[in-house]
């Protein structure tokens, strides 16, 4: 697993680049347990690993 640190920003364009794929934001904020994909301050994330095929941008119920 591979972790970044980021001064603000958001995790769409974070998905974007180190996913490939915008809409995979909330794989990001699922697995460091955020809600909001808008981050403020110093932010040090895990990053899922990269999978084209895995579906994005809507949170399972």
């Amino acid at each position: 697993m591979t972790t970044i640190t980021v001064a603000g920003g958001d995790l769409f364009h974070i998905a974007a680049s180190r996913l490939g794929d915008a809409t995979q934001w909330i794989r990001i904020a699922q697995l460091n347990r955020l809600e909001d994909p808008m981050l403020s301050g110093v932010t040090v994330l895990m990053l899922p690993p990269m999978n084209p095929s895995a579906g994005g941008g809507i949170a399972d119920q």
